[in-house]
Formats: C-alpha cells, structure tokens, sequence
C-alpha cells in the first residue's frame, strides 16, 4: 500500500514551478489552475510565482497555499493523468490537506484551489492584525517540550513528529520559548508569516465556515486521513468540515504516520514541493520505503514506486 502525502506552507521554492513546464500535459493543468486562482498577492497569477517570484513573494501566506496546492495537484496529474487510483491512502499537512482531498475524490481540483486561495487570503489578513509566527522546537523530552512552549504562553500547533513540535505564538512568546528553550532541545523559526492552527486564526476560520455551504463536496473514492486526528474520514462533508476547523486548530501529523503504519502502509510518495514529510517519515516510519517527488527528474522513480506498492484497491483494504 502507498501512502501518498502532500505537504504545507513552508516547503515553497522559488521556481518551483518551472521544471514541471516541460512535462507534456503539466503545463496545460498549471494554467489553468492559474487561471482558476487569479492573481494573489498583487498582479501575479500562479504560473508567474512559481517560475520568476523571489523567496521573500512567495513567502506570502496569499500566494505559497494556492501555489504549493497547484504543485501537488500537478505532480500529482504527472504520475496519473487521469486520477489517482490503486492502492493508495492519502494525506496532507495543514494546507497540504486540500490537496490531498482533491486527489481523493472528495472535492474538484477547481474547488480546492479556490478554497485555498480564499484560505490563504483569510490567514493572511489574519496574521496581519498581530506580529506572529511559528518555530519549530526540535529534540528534548516530549513532556518538557510541551511545558515550555505553555510557560512561553504559545501554542503547539503542529505535533509532526517524535521529537519535533512547532510552536506558534506571537513575537514576544516566541522570543520568551527561544530564551528559554527545553533542555537538550532547539528552536529555529519558520518562514511563514503567522501562528497557523492557533485561535490568532479564528477570523479566517469563520470566513471558510461562512463559504463551505456551497463548496460542492463528495465522498472520497480513496481513504483520506484527517490531519486533526489521523483517522480516515469517508464523508465528503466532514472532509470539508475539518478542513474549515483545522484553521485554527493544532495539526497531529505524527498521529497521521501512526495510522498509516498502522494501516500496512509499504511505501511513502511525498508530493513537490516535496522533502519535509519525507523526512518526519524517516524515524517515524521505519522499514517503509520513502519517495520524495521535488521534480520531473524523479518521475521515474516515482512510477516505478507507484508500479511496486500500489497495484491493488485500496478500498477494500481499509474498508
């Protein structure tokens, strides 16, 4: 069985995009996701941002979620033009998580790319109201951890895995974890520009709420995994439903590889922008055989990953 995963904001590159041009039918799908979205982030569409923006354009919050979704659903469409299918369970990191229910029936490409532009407006707008951010808080004992990041009057907002949280916060309560770190532990910022899945977030989470009774949904054709929780989630509505919530509420990845271990799950494709859950995966899934897909270049070996682990129907496995 083939987990396929897609990750979250953070894991944007400048350029990102253009290799992904030259891969016949790619660059079809990328313009028209371009034109789906529109411009974000002033006068740029997609296609501009992710082939000439720098680093610092497309660390805007209104401009990396539409861009990273648009690059899964594309590497995505490079390895099954015509839909994922076989067995295959997916999952996505905060934002990652609609790309994930796209590719898993629950929603259309075009519907999650503009609830994801509307997404990343809404955090935006957000995270413009107070100077915030997210640092990651790397080693140490898991309790210790925890108690420092509440001493330090922030959030663990993403539990990714043994051994890594981030913390989210404002300035000063991220400035107060890094003056007081837990022992034998680090804390490096993020590039992102908020506390995601913290209550800072509440007001885009009320704007998605307020759209998704018209977000058309459907039930997934392929198991879908829950970032809130990592259980699987066969109801169109409630995808839809977690997505709006997850907002502004902690993401459990590492209860995510827990349940794709659980589930017999032999191999691990990591959708572009890919590189940060492969690498959660590394020592929270061992003995599972792991693919990161950062460009065309590894195509190859992403059919051949594909070939091997996931030949069967995935809905009966986990039925």
């Amino acid at each position: 069985m083939l987990a396929l995963v897609c990750p979250g904001q953070g894991s944007q590159a400048p350029s990102m995009l253009a290799p992904w041009l030259e891969v016949p039918g790619v660059a079809d799908r990328l313009r028209w996701a371009s034109a789906v979205v529109g411009p974000v982030g002033g006068s740029a569409d997609l296609l501009a941002h992710g082939t000439t923006s720098d680093a610092e354009t497309i660390r805007d919050t209104a401009v990396a979620q539409p861009l990273i979704v648009a690059a899964g659903l594309a590497a995505a469409a490079a390895l099954w033009p015509d839909g994922v299918t076989g067995d295959v369970v997916l999952a996505g990191h905060s934002v990652g998580e609609l790309t994930a229910a796209a590719l898993a029936g629950a929603m259309t490409p075009e519907a999650a790319l503009v609830l994801v532009r509307e997404r990343g407006r809404a955090m935006a707008a957000a995270a413009a109201t107070t100077t915030t951010g997210m640092s990651a808080v790397v080693g140490g004992k898991p309790e210790e951890v925890l108690a420092a990041i509440e001493a330090a009057g922030a959030t663990a907002a993403n539990h990714n895995a043994a051994g890594q949280v981030v913390a989210a916060g404002t300035a000063e309560q991220l400035a107060a974890l890094a003056a007081s770190p837990p022992a034998r532990a680090r804390v490096i910022p993020l590039q992102v520009a908020g506390a995601f899945h913290t209550e800072h977030m509440a007001p885009a989470r009320e704007q998605l709420a307020a759209l998704a009774p018209g977000v058309p949904t459907a039930d997934p054709v392929l198991p879908l995994l829950s970032n809130a929780d990592g259980a699987l989630v066969g109801d169109g509505r409630d995808v839809l439903a977690r997505i709006v919530t997850q907002v502004a509420n902690p993401v459990r990845w590492d209860l995510c590889s827990d349940a794709l271990v659980a589930h017999g799950v032999t191999a691990l494709l990591e959708l572009s922008p890919a590189g940060t859950l492969a690498g959660l995966a590394k020592r929270a899934m061992p003995g599972v055989e792991l693919l990161a897909l950062k460009g065309p270049e590894d195509l190859d070996a992403a059919r051949d990953l594909v070939a091997r682990h996931a030949t069967a129907d995935s809905r009966s496995a986990l039925a």
